[in-house]
């Protein structure tokens, strides 16, 4: 990255490799394979391939590499492995570190998935897994021991907005010789300071905010260099999960306005979250940039924003949520978040709608929780929407 560049110009301009053509626009290079000028210069690039020399869309591709480079520069890390979804981010990234005997301790408030991930599969292959309340340095101190391997965490849960104070679960797990691995999805790589307060692999969901207009899945995993290319590029290129050229021709499409669209739709989530407090439909309303948020100092000093997501729980259970999800007109019924629309989601039945009724109630997720994904339209637009929905409820 070059050091003078600001934010936004490195969402524009890093890691771009033009051809011998001069284009303006990055170029897809729809391609699995490439040429060489001898079959001695195939050997050798088997043997070691240098910083900007391919051998297998699997194994990388100068439109993913460009990707790749954008985004570490972006997130302050040395490297990056963008994959083929989220999810292929947080599992190949867990599985690639991890092997039998090893101990994991992780945070307990998870998207659904990445539960299943570290309950159903490292378990099956013998990975003991603690789960600890977050929150709470306390539980992660008396979870993390000497075998520890490595801590997991999503930086803000997904969906109850629980923020967990990095930096001190940082100190913890590497006092104990533990690695820190954080799904960042909710703080965005644009408040993102994650690799400051101790994280050493962080992942992206670029499904998420990355693209931002819900046109494609896509991942990156970020860390060292030698993590990368030792350890995650070894097992991603001989299991699969490797991005597509024209998913990250998308994404840096997506990276260019990255920083415009994510600071509009927390300046919305900011707005809103004032309309509603105090609301007599909400049980509770839950944003990490209102006073009202239990770790609300904790997110303003992580991330200085409250971010792009917003809870509410009303307090008629799920009759009156999907009241509610029914009578919104700007704001869409989907699952996904981090898109230029915004989007409502009832977790209890879609996202986390595999868990027992006792591990939703643990983490928070009510009958009446909602997950509110804050997009880019006009603010007093959508404050309207979400009020009148609210009085339908």
């Amino acid at each position: 990255m070059t050091k003078t560049w600001n934010t936004r110009t490195t969402l524009v301009h890093e890691g771009s490799r033009r051809s011998q053509y001069g284009e303006v626009s990055e170029a897809i290079f729809l391609t699995q394979g490439f040429v060489y000028d001898s079959a001695e210069a195939a050997e050798a690039r088997f043997i070691e391939t240098g910083d900007d020399e391919f051998i297998y869309a699997r194994y990388g591709n100068p439109t993913v590499a460009m990707f790749e480079d954008r985004i570490a520069a972006l997130e302050g890390t040395e490297a990056a492995f963008a994959t083929a979804s989220g999810m292929a981010a947080v599992s190949g990234a867990l599985i690639s570190m991890l092997k039998a005997g090893d101990h994991v301790v992780s945070a307990r408030a998870l998207f659904g998935s990445c539960l299943y991930v570290l309950e159903d599969v490292l378990t099956r292959f013998g990975v003991e897994v603690t789960f600890v309340d977050g929150t709470d340095l306390e539980q992660w101190r008396a979870a993390i021991r000497d075998d520890t391997a490595l801590v997991f965490l999503e930086t803000i849960a997904n969906p109850t907005l629980e923020v967990i104070d990095l930096r001190g679960v940082a100190k913890l797990a590497h006092a104990k010789g533990a690695k820190v691995v954080v799904d960042n999805v909710f703080a965005t790589p644009i408040f993102s300071a994650a690799v400051e307060q101790g994280a050493d692999v962080i992942i992206y969901s670029a499904t998420k905010h990355i693209d931002g207009q819900g046109r494609t899945l896509g991942g990156v995993i970020l860390g060292s260099k030698d993590y990368i290319r030792k350890t995650v590029e070894p097992y991603m290129k001989h299991t699969g999960g490797s991005m597509s050229p024209f998913t990250a021709w998308v994404l840096l499409k997506g990276l260019e306005t990255l920083d415009l669209r994510v600071r509009a739709q927390a300046t919305s989530a900011q707005a809103l979250s004032e309309a509603l407090a105090g609301h007599d439909k909400l049980a509770r309303a839950i944003y990490p940039g209102h006073p009202s948020h239990p770790q609300h100092a904790l997110a303003m000093k992580e991330m200085g924003s409250g971010g792009t997501m917003i809870a509410l729980d009303l307090a008629g259970g799920k009759e009156a949520a999907f009241r509610f999800l029914n009578a919104l007109q700007i704001v869409k019924i989907s699952n996904n978040l981090g898109d230029a629309k915004s989007i409502a989601t009832h977790p209890a039945t879609t996202t986390h709608q595999r868990l027992t009724e006792d591990q939703r109630d643990a983490l928070g997720i009510s009958p009446g929780l909602i997950r509110l994904s804050v997009g880019i339209e006009d603010t007093q637009d959508l404050i309207d929407d979400v009020l009148g929905a609210l009085a339908m409820a």
